[in-house]
Protein backbone atom coordinates (compact mmCIF):
# COMPACT_ATOMS: atom_id res chain seq x y z
CA UNK A 1 0.00 0.00 0.00
CA UNK A 2 1.85 3.01 -1.11
CA UNK A 3 1.96 6.80 0.29
CA UNK A 4 1.91 9.15 -2.65
CA UNK A 5 2.35 12.92 -3.04
CA UNK A 6 1.92 14.98 -5.58
CA UNK A 7 3.34 18.34 -6.11
CA UNK A 8 0.98 20.89 -7.30
CA UNK A 9 -3.06 21.19 -7.88
CA UNK A 10 -3.15 22.76 -11.38
CA UNK A 11 -4.57 20.15 -14.38
CA UNK A 12 -1.96 17.64 -14.11
CA UNK A 13 -1.61 17.46 -10.22
CA UNK A 14 -5.54 17.12 -10.45
CA UNK A 15 -5.71 14.10 -12.65
CA UNK A 16 -3.04 12.27 -10.90
CA UNK A 17 -5.07 12.53 -7.82
CA UNK A 18 -7.99 11.47 -9.44
CA UNK A 19 -6.51 8.62 -10.60
CA UNK A 20 -4.65 7.84 -7.24
CA UNK A 21 -7.95 7.93 -4.97
CA UNK A 22 -9.38 4.98 -6.82
CA UNK A 23 -6.01 2.87 -7.37
CA UNK A 24 -6.33 -0.23 -4.67
CA UNK A 25 -2.74 -0.16 -3.79
CA UNK A 26 -2.71 3.05 -3.04
CA UNK A 27 -3.23 4.34 0.75
CA UNK A 28 -3.02 7.93 0.72
CA UNK A 29 -2.69 11.00 -1.32
CA UNK A 30 -1.09 14.16 -0.17
CA UNK A 31 -1.77 17.01 -2.98
CA UNK A 32 0.63 20.01 -2.05
CA UNK A 33 -0.14 23.27 -3.75
CA UNK A 34 1.64 26.59 -2.57
CA UNK A 35 -1.08 28.61 -3.95
CA UNK A 36 -3.99 29.38 -1.96
CA UNK A 37 -6.56 27.81 -4.83
CA UNK A 38 -6.58 25.04 -7.59
CA UNK A 39 -5.89 25.64 -11.60
CA UNK A 40 -2.32 26.54 -11.76
CA UNK A 41 -1.40 28.63 -15.10
CA UNK A 42 -5.14 28.72 -15.06
CA UNK A 43 -5.62 31.23 -12.09
CA UNK A 44 -5.69 34.78 -13.00
CA UNK A 45 -4.38 37.58 -10.95
CA UNK A 46 -3.13 41.22 -11.17
CA UNK A 47 -0.22 40.44 -9.30
CA UNK A 48 3.14 39.88 -10.97
CA UNK A 49 6.41 39.63 -9.43
CA UNK A 50 5.82 37.78 -5.79
CA UNK A 51 3.03 36.90 -3.61
CA UNK A 52 2.49 37.37 -0.15
CA UNK A 53 4.75 34.71 1.06
CA UNK A 54 7.40 36.26 -0.96
CA UNK A 55 7.18 33.69 -3.65
CA UNK A 56 7.19 34.28 -7.29
CA UNK A 57 3.95 34.46 -9.08
CA UNK A 58 3.41 30.65 -10.52
CA UNK A 59 0.66 32.30 -13.66
CA UNK A 60 1.47 33.59 -16.34
CA UNK A 61 -2.45 34.23 -17.54
CA UNK A 62 -3.09 37.85 -18.95
CA UNK A 63 -6.54 39.16 -18.59
CA UNK A 64 -8.48 38.87 -22.24
CA UNK A 65 -6.80 35.51 -22.86
CA UNK A 66 -8.64 32.70 -24.61
CA UNK A 67 -7.73 29.35 -25.05
CA UNK A 68 -5.47 28.86 -28.41
CA UNK A 69 -6.81 24.83 -28.71
CA UNK A 70 -10.88 24.32 -29.22
CA UNK A 71 -12.53 23.38 -25.78
CA UNK A 72 -13.32 19.91 -27.65
CA UNK A 73 -9.86 18.66 -26.99
CA UNK A 74 -8.97 20.32 -24.12
CA UNK A 75 -10.90 18.28 -21.52
CA UNK A 76 -9.97 14.95 -19.84
CA UNK A 77 -11.22 11.42 -21.66
CA UNK A 78 -13.71 10.85 -18.90
CA UNK A 79 -14.52 14.27 -18.25
CA UNK A 80 -14.77 16.62 -21.23
CA UNK A 81 -15.83 20.31 -21.14
CA UNK A 82 -19.53 20.96 -21.24
CA UNK A 83 -21.13 21.61 -24.78
CA UNK A 84 -21.81 25.20 -25.66
CA UNK A 85 -21.86 26.94 -29.04
CA UNK A 86 -18.11 27.73 -28.52
CA UNK A 87 -15.24 26.16 -28.89
CA UNK A 88 -12.71 28.52 -27.66
CA UNK A 89 -13.10 29.39 -24.15
CA UNK A 90 -12.13 32.54 -21.60
CA UNK A 91 -9.49 31.39 -18.88
CA UNK A 92 -12.17 31.79 -16.66
CA UNK A 93 -14.32 28.66 -17.97
CA UNK A 94 -11.24 26.37 -17.97
CA UNK A 95 -10.47 27.54 -14.22
CA UNK A 96 -14.35 26.45 -13.28
CA UNK A 97 -14.14 23.40 -15.45
CA UNK A 98 -11.18 22.53 -13.19
CA UNK A 99 -12.84 22.79 -10.44
CA UNK A 100 -15.88 21.00 -11.11
CA UNK A 101 -13.15 18.05 -12.29
CA UNK A 102 -11.76 18.21 -8.78
CA UNK A 103 -14.87 18.11 -6.66
CA UNK A 104 -16.57 15.57 -8.56
CA UNK A 105 -13.59 13.14 -8.45
CA UNK A 106 -13.41 13.91 -4.37
CA UNK A 107 -9.75 15.77 -4.98
CA UNK A 108 -10.65 19.47 -3.70
CA UNK A 109 -10.82 18.37 -0.19
CA UNK A 110 -7.38 16.67 -0.49
CA UNK A 111 -5.55 19.69 -1.55
CA UNK A 112 -3.22 21.35 1.42
CA UNK A 113 -3.40 25.19 -0.14
CA UNK A 114 -0.35 27.15 0.64
CA UNK A 115 1.83 24.56 1.39
CA UNK A 116 5.23 25.15 -0.31
CA UNK A 117 7.63 22.14 -0.84
CA UNK A 118 10.94 22.86 -0.29
CA UNK A 119 12.84 19.81 -0.93
CA UNK A 120 12.43 16.06 -1.84
CA UNK A 121 15.31 13.92 -1.24
CA UNK A 122 15.76 10.08 -1.96
CA UNK A 123 16.78 7.74 0.84
CA UNK A 124 17.17 4.01 0.11
CA UNK A 125 15.35 1.10 2.33
CA UNK A 126 14.79 -2.65 2.21
CA UNK A 127 11.45 -1.86 -0.06
CA UNK A 128 13.50 0.23 -2.46
CA UNK A 129 13.40 3.93 -2.99
CA UNK A 130 11.64 6.71 -0.34
CA UNK A 131 10.99 10.12 -0.40
CA UNK A 132 11.48 12.51 2.18
CA UNK A 133 9.33 15.64 1.13
CA UNK A 134 9.47 18.70 3.30
CA UNK A 135 7.23 21.48 2.83
CA UNK A 136 5.79 24.54 4.68
CA UNK A 137 2.70 25.87 5.76
CA UNK A 138 2.47 29.34 4.30
CA UNK A 139 0.17 30.70 7.09
CA UNK A 140 1.51 29.37 10.04
CA UNK A 141 5.20 29.16 8.77
CA UNK A 142 5.36 25.21 9.93
CA UNK A 143 7.75 23.29 8.26
CA UNK A 144 7.39 19.34 8.06
CA UNK A 145 8.66 16.53 6.59
CA UNK A 146 6.75 12.91 5.69
CA UNK A 147 7.85 10.24 4.04
CA UNK A 148 6.54 8.70 0.68
CA UNK A 149 6.52 5.48 -1.82
CA UNK A 150 6.11 7.67 -4.79
CA UNK A 151 6.12 11.59 -5.84
CA UNK A 152 4.36 12.87 -8.72
CA UNK A 153 6.11 15.89 -9.86
CA UNK A 154 3.30 18.31 -11.69
CA UNK A 155 4.36 21.89 -11.10
CA UNK A 156 3.69 22.78 -14.47
CA UNK A 157 6.25 24.74 -17.00
CA UNK A 158 4.96 27.95 -17.61
CA UNK A 159 5.92 30.05 -14.99
CA UNK A 160 9.49 30.35 -15.00
CA UNK A 161 10.83 33.04 -17.92
CA UNK A 162 13.45 31.98 -20.64
CA UNK A 163 15.49 35.11 -21.41
CA UNK A 164 17.29 34.74 -24.41
CA UNK A 165 20.66 35.45 -24.92
CA UNK A 166 20.28 38.91 -27.05
CA UNK A 167 23.49 40.66 -27.12
CA UNK A 168 22.90 44.57 -25.74
CA UNK A 169 19.63 43.44 -23.82
CA UNK A 170 21.32 43.66 -20.74
CA UNK A 171 21.93 47.45 -21.44
CA UNK A 172 18.73 48.21 -23.36
CA UNK A 173 17.88 51.97 -22.49
CA UNK A 174 14.23 51.28 -22.38
CA UNK A 175 11.88 48.72 -20.46
CA UNK A 176 12.48 44.78 -20.83
CA UNK A 177 8.97 42.73 -20.38
CA UNK A 178 8.79 39.34 -20.19
CA UNK A 179 5.16 37.77 -21.16
CA UNK A 180 4.68 36.11 -18.07
CA UNK A 181 4.09 39.82 -16.26
CA UNK A 182 1.69 40.71 -18.85
CA UNK A 183 -1.96 41.41 -17.99
CA UNK A 184 -3.23 43.88 -20.09
CA UNK A 185 -2.38 46.10 -22.99
CA UNK A 186 -2.92 49.79 -21.44
CA UNK A 187 0.78 49.45 -20.17
CA UNK A 188 2.37 49.81 -23.62
CA UNK A 189 -0.14 53.40 -24.25
CA UNK A 190 1.72 55.35 -26.97
CA UNK A 191 4.52 52.99 -26.95
CA UNK A 192 7.23 51.20 -29.51
CA UNK A 193 6.82 47.54 -28.67
CA UNK A 194 9.24 45.22 -29.90
CA UNK A 195 7.97 41.49 -29.43
CA UNK A 196 10.21 38.52 -29.88
CA UNK A 197 9.03 35.35 -30.51
CA UNK A 198 5.32 33.85 -32.31
CA UNK A 199 4.58 31.63 -30.23
CA UNK A 200 1.07 31.46 -29.16
CA UNK A 201 1.42 34.43 -26.82
CA UNK A 202 3.69 36.28 -28.47
CA UNK A 203 0.96 36.53 -31.47
CA UNK A 204 -1.97 37.17 -29.46
CA UNK A 205 -0.60 39.60 -27.22
CA UNK A 206 1.11 41.11 -30.28
CA UNK A 207 -2.36 41.63 -32.15
CA UNK A 208 -4.14 42.63 -28.69
CA UNK A 209 -1.66 45.70 -27.99
CA UNK A 210 -2.18 47.19 -31.35
CA UNK A 211 -5.00 49.06 -30.22
CA UNK A 212 -2.85 51.15 -28.05
CA UNK A 213 0.77 51.28 -29.15
CA UNK A 214 2.38 53.30 -31.75
CA UNK A 215 3.98 50.46 -33.51
CA UNK A 216 4.67 46.90 -33.20
CA UNK A 217 7.85 45.11 -34.36
CA UNK A 218 7.19 41.34 -34.33
CA UNK A 219 10.22 39.39 -34.31
CA UNK A 220 10.55 36.05 -35.29
CA UNK A 221 11.91 32.83 -37.39
CA UNK A 222 8.38 31.41 -38.35
CA UNK A 223 8.67 29.95 -41.88
CA UNK A 224 6.45 30.63 -43.68
CA UNK A 225 5.85 33.44 -42.46
CA UNK A 226 2.04 33.74 -41.22
CA UNK A 227 -0.86 35.17 -43.53
CA UNK A 228 -2.47 37.08 -41.13
CA UNK A 229 -3.24 40.56 -41.68
CA UNK A 230 -2.50 42.26 -38.81
CA UNK A 231 -3.36 46.11 -38.29
CA UNK A 232 -0.76 49.00 -39.82
CA UNK A 233 1.02 49.96 -36.98
CA UNK A 234 2.67 46.12 -36.75
CA UNK A 235 5.28 44.53 -38.98
CA UNK A 236 7.20 41.29 -38.58
CA UNK A 237 10.53 41.11 -38.60
CA UNK A 238 13.21 38.43 -38.94
CA UNK A 239 15.42 37.74 -35.23
CA UNK A 240 16.80 40.48 -33.74
CA UNK A 241 20.91 40.56 -34.42
CA UNK A 242 21.66 42.96 -31.43
CA UNK A 243 20.19 45.98 -29.33
CA UNK A 244 22.10 49.09 -28.83
CA UNK A 245 20.91 52.16 -26.62
CA UNK A 246 17.04 52.04 -28.22
CA UNK A 247 18.16 50.81 -31.28
CA UNK A 248 17.22 47.33 -32.68
CA UNK A 249 19.19 45.75 -35.46
CA UNK A 250 17.45 42.67 -37.20
CA UNK A 251 19.47 40.04 -39.15
CA UNK A 252 18.03 41.22 -42.63
CA UNK A 253 20.38 44.31 -42.08
CA UNK A 254 17.33 46.59 -40.87
CA UNK A 255 17.30 48.72 -37.79
CA UNK A 256 14.19 50.21 -35.49
CA UNK A 257 13.96 52.53 -32.47
CA UNK A 258 11.98 51.06 -29.65
CA UNK A 259 10.39 51.91 -26.12
CA UNK A 260 10.04 48.58 -25.19
CA UNK A 261 11.69 45.21 -25.38
CA UNK A 262 8.65 42.12 -24.62
CA UNK A 263 10.11 38.85 -24.55
CA UNK A 264 7.49 36.16 -25.75
CA UNK A 265 10.28 33.85 -25.53
CA UNK A 266 8.58 30.95 -23.49
CA UNK A 267 9.20 29.48 -20.00
CA UNK A 268 12.31 26.79 -18.68
CA UNK A 269 11.45 23.62 -16.92
CA UNK A 270 12.24 24.44 -13.21
CA UNK A 271 12.46 22.09 -10.08
CA UNK A 272 14.15 24.28 -7.32
CA UNK A 273 12.57 21.56 -4.74
CA UNK A 274 14.83 18.72 -6.38
CA UNK A 275 17.93 17.94 -3.94
CA UNK A 276 20.56 16.45 -6.66
CA UNK A 277 20.56 13.06 -5.10
CA UNK A 278 17.39 13.17 -6.81
CA UNK A 279 19.55 12.18 -10.43
CA UNK A 280 17.27 14.94 -12.47
CA UNK A 281 19.41 17.78 -14.57
CA UNK A 282 17.63 20.38 -16.37
CA UNK A 283 20.05 21.67 -19.05
CA UNK A 284 18.97 24.05 -22.09
CA UNK A 285 15.56 23.33 -21.18
CA UNK A 286 16.09 19.16 -21.59
CA UNK A 287 15.07 17.43 -18.17
CA UNK A 288 16.50 14.17 -17.74
CA UNK A 289 17.24 11.04 -17.71
CA UNK A 290 13.53 10.46 -17.91
CA UNK A 291 12.11 7.52 -19.87
CA UNK A 292 8.96 8.31 -21.70
CA UNK A 293 9.56 11.82 -21.03
CA UNK A 294 8.11 10.30 -17.58
CA UNK A 295 9.96 8.90 -15.39
CA UNK A 296 12.92 9.20 -13.00
CA UNK A 297 15.56 7.04 -14.59
CA UNK A 298 17.79 6.85 -11.36
CA UNK A 299 14.44 6.63 -9.02
CA UNK A 300 11.79 5.46 -11.02
CA UNK A 301 9.21 6.03 -7.77
CA UNK A 302 9.11 9.74 -8.74
CA UNK A 303 7.12 10.71 -12.44
CA UNK A 304 6.86 14.14 -14.20
CA UNK A 305 3.30 14.71 -15.33
CA UNK A 306 2.99 17.17 -18.37
CA UNK A 307 6.80 17.59 -19.69
CA UNK A 308 5.73 16.97 -23.40
CA UNK A 309 4.31 20.32 -25.09
CA UNK A 310 2.58 21.17 -28.20
CA UNK A 311 0.21 18.49 -27.31
CA UNK A 312 -3.30 17.64 -26.41
CA UNK A 313 -2.95 18.81 -22.45
CA UNK A 314 -5.13 17.37 -20.52
CA UNK A 315 -5.89 14.13 -22.18
CA UNK A 316 -1.96 13.51 -22.30
CA UNK A 317 -2.23 13.80 -18.60
CA UNK A 318 -4.68 11.19 -18.06
CA UNK A 319 -2.67 8.95 -20.26
CA UNK A 320 0.54 9.46 -18.47
CA UNK A 321 -1.01 8.88 -15.15
CA UNK A 322 -2.73 6.22 -16.45
CA UNK A 323 0.71 4.37 -17.45
CA UNK A 324 2.44 5.37 -14.51
CA UNK A 325 -0.22 3.99 -11.90
CA UNK A 326 -0.21 0.74 -13.73
CA UNK A 327 3.66 0.32 -13.69
CA UNK A 328 2.84 0.72 -9.48
CA UNK A 329 0.46 -1.68 -9.39
CA UNK A 330 2.10 -4.42 -11.52
CA UNK A 331 -0.14 -4.44 -15.05
CA UNK A 332 3.06 -3.93 -16.74
CA UNK A 333 6.62 -3.80 -15.22
CA UNK A 334 9.27 -0.56 -16.07
CA UNK A 335 12.10 -1.73 -18.00
CA UNK A 336 15.62 -1.90 -16.06
CA UNK A 337 17.18 1.38 -15.68
CA UNK A 338 19.88 0.21 -18.65
CA UNK A 339 17.13 -0.37 -20.80
CA UNK A 340 15.10 2.93 -19.88
CA UNK A 341 18.56 4.84 -20.18
CA UNK A 342 19.26 2.91 -23.49
CA UNK A 343 15.71 3.82 -25.03
CA UNK A 344 16.05 7.71 -23.91
CA UNK A 345 19.23 7.65 -25.47
CA UNK A 346 18.27 6.87 -28.88
CA UNK A 347 15.13 8.79 -28.60
CA UNK A 348 17.96 11.74 -28.19
CA UNK A 349 19.90 10.71 -31.25
CA UNK A 350 16.54 10.00 -33.48
CA UNK A 351 15.27 13.47 -32.48
CA UNK A 352 18.72 15.44 -32.89
CA UNK A 353 19.22 12.73 -36.71
CA UNK A 354 15.56 15.04 -37.51
CA UNK A 355 16.68 18.34 -36.91
CA UNK A 356 15.24 18.87 -33.36
CA UNK A 357 17.46 21.07 -31.30
CA UNK A 358 18.35 20.25 -27.27
CA UNK A 359 16.26 23.04 -26.35
CA UNK A 360 13.37 20.84 -28.47
CA UNK A 361 13.91 17.69 -26.42
CA UNK A 362 10.23 17.79 -25.09
CA UNK A 363 8.38 19.04 -28.02
CA UNK A 364 5.80 16.74 -29.62
CA UNK A 365 3.89 18.15 -32.04
CA UNK A 366 4.25 15.80 -35.38
CA UNK A 367 5.52 13.23 -32.83
CA UNK A 368 2.59 13.30 -30.64
CA UNK A 369 0.29 10.33 -32.11
CA UNK A 370 3.38 8.45 -31.77
CA UNK A 371 4.09 9.17 -28.41
CA UNK A 372 0.65 8.53 -26.64
CA UNK A 373 0.58 5.19 -28.78
CA UNK A 374 3.98 4.20 -26.90
CA UNK A 375 2.31 4.71 -23.86
CA UNK A 376 -0.73 3.24 -24.33
CA UNK A 377 1.16 -0.36 -25.91
CA UNK A 378 3.67 -0.57 -23.37
CA UNK A 379 0.94 0.18 -20.69
CA UNK A 380 -1.61 -1.86 -22.19
CA UNK A 381 -4.64 0.40 -21.87
CA UNK A 382 -5.95 2.55 -24.30
CA UNK A 383 -4.40 5.39 -26.77
CA UNK A 384 -5.57 8.76 -27.05
CA UNK A 385 -7.98 8.88 -30.13
CA UNK A 386 -6.43 10.26 -33.66
CA UNK A 387 -9.12 12.95 -33.89
CA UNK A 388 -7.49 14.76 -30.88
CA UNK A 389 -4.49 15.37 -32.66
CA UNK A 390 -6.07 16.46 -36.08
CA UNK A 391 -8.15 19.02 -34.30
CA UNK A 392 -4.86 20.31 -32.49
CA UNK A 393 -3.30 20.27 -36.52
CA UNK A 394 -6.24 21.92 -37.89
CA UNK A 395 -6.44 24.37 -34.94
CA UNK A 396 -2.87 25.53 -34.79
CA UNK A 397 -2.58 26.13 -38.87
CA UNK A 398 -5.57 28.32 -38.81
CA UNK A 399 -4.16 30.11 -35.91
CA UNK A 400 -1.09 31.18 -37.70
CA UNK A 401 -2.89 32.01 -40.90
CA UNK A 402 -6.30 34.03 -39.76
CA UNK A 403 -5.23 34.83 -35.64
CA UNK A 404 -7.70 37.54 -35.78
CA UNK A 405 -10.88 34.97 -37.05
CA UNK A 406 -9.86 31.36 -36.01
CA UNK A 407 -11.74 31.29 -32.61
CA UNK A 408 -14.87 31.86 -34.30
CA UNK A 409 -14.62 28.60 -35.84
CA UNK A 410 -16.69 25.83 -34.09
CA UNK A 411 -15.80 22.29 -33.47
CA UNK A 412 -17.52 18.37 -33.42
CA UNK A 413 -16.14 15.32 -32.39
CA UNK A 414 -18.03 12.91 -34.60
CA UNK A 415 -15.79 9.88 -33.77
CA UNK A 416 -12.50 8.56 -33.10
CA UNK A 417 -11.14 10.15 -36.37
CA UNK A 418 -13.63 12.36 -37.94
CA UNK A 419 -14.47 15.96 -37.12
CA UNK A 420 -16.71 18.70 -38.38
CA UNK A 421 -16.05 22.13 -38.35
CA UNK A 422 -18.10 25.20 -38.73
CA UNK A 423 -16.39 28.17 -40.30
CA UNK A 424 -17.60 31.48 -41.75
CA UNK A 425 -21.00 29.99 -41.84
CA UNK A 426 -19.25 26.73 -43.79
CA UNK A 427 -19.89 23.13 -42.19
CA UNK A 428 -17.14 20.52 -43.29
CA UNK A 429 -16.70 17.04 -41.94
CA UNK A 430 -12.95 15.94 -41.97
CA UNK A 431 -11.14 12.92 -41.08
Amino acid sequence: MARVCVIGAGAAGLCAARHLLVEPCVSSVNVLEQAGQLGGTWVYTEDVGYDDFGLPIHTSMYKSLRTNLPKEIMGFPDFPIPESDKSYLPAKDMLTFLQAYADKHGVTELIKFHHHVQLIIPKEAPSGTLWDVTFKNLKNGVIKTKEYEYVFVCNGHYNTPFIPSIPGLKEFHGEVMHCHDYRVPEIFTDKRVLVIGAGPSGMDIALEITSVTKKVILSHHLNPQPRTKFPDNLVQKPDVQKLDGERVYFQDGSEDEVDVVFLCTGYQYNFPFLHESCGIVVEDNCVEPLYKHLVNIRHPSMCFIGVPYYVCAFSMFDLQVRYYIRSMNGTFRLPAPADMTRDWEDEKRDRAARGYSKRQTHMMGPDQERYYASLATEAKTKTLPSVLTKIREESSERFLHNLKHYRQDVYKIIDDDTYEIISNGKREVLC
